[in-house]
């Protein structure tokens, strides 16, 4: 009852996303990791949305905790940070409930969340492992086009962008990027002074991640 009850909701709040103004969430989490890592991105990734999409969603993104069931209000809940993540079995069980309940998490590692949020996600899914997303997929060919998958942002270890998913019977639930640091090219031209050109692709990458998520 409650399931169908939260997809009842949540249908209402995607068909009102361009009435009314929608908030998304930065998640908050436990184990010590910096998952404020980025205050202007997400405002500046709203903002880029909103003007280039006529997205209505609120300038303001809110702060929700893993265990919370604040976390229900929000259709998509972004994720960051460099260092260890933790989930308890209540937070796990919580954020599954969210995600097969119509739900997004997209997780952006900032350099060194990798080894912690792959051993997190497992207690969430089980089930499932990460897979990873080919350059079809249609995260990639929403109003922007990505033929190549993931724009690099900054370099770390000399590897290529990944994007890889979670899927729960057959809809992408969480979608993580690696090697990427989406979130830093969301943030202002003055925190890590990159070019307009690589700014500008991050922006338009995000975009199409909620534009997906609004439509799928």
């Amino acid at each position: 009852m409650f399931l169908k009850r939260f997809l009842f909701v949540f249908s209402i709040l995607l068909y009102m996303s361009s009435v009314s103004a929608q908030q998304i969430a930065l998640l908050k989490y436990r184990g010590g990791g910096d998952w404020y890592a980025n205050p202007t991105s997400l405002p500046n990734l709203i903002a880029f949305c909103n003007k280039n999409l006529g997205t209505d969603l609120s300038k303001d993104p809110v702060t929700v905790e893993v265990g919370s069931k604040e976390i229900f209000n929000y259709p998509f809940v972004h994720m960051t940070g460099h260092g260890n993540v933790v989930f308890s079995e209540q937070e796990s069980s919580n954020l599954r409930s969210y995600l097969i309940g119509g739900g997004f998490l997209h997780v952006d590692d900032n350099y060194g969340l990798d080894k912690y949020i792959r051993v997190e996600m497992k207690k969430v899914f089980p089930e499932f492992d990460f897979v990873e997303l080919p350059f079809s997929h249609p995260i990639f060919h929403q109003k922007y086009k990505f033929p190549k998958g993931l724009p690099k942002v900054h370099e770390h270890d000399n590897k290529p962008p990944q994007a890889f998913g979670i899927f729960y019977q057959n809809r992408l639930v969480c979608l993580y990027t690696y090697e990427c640091d989406l979130g830093n090219g969301w943030e202002d031209f003055e925190v890590h002074r990159d070019p307009e050109e690589i700014r500008t692709k991050a922006l338009q990458m995000g975009a199409n991640i909620i534009q997906y998520v609004f439509t799928y």
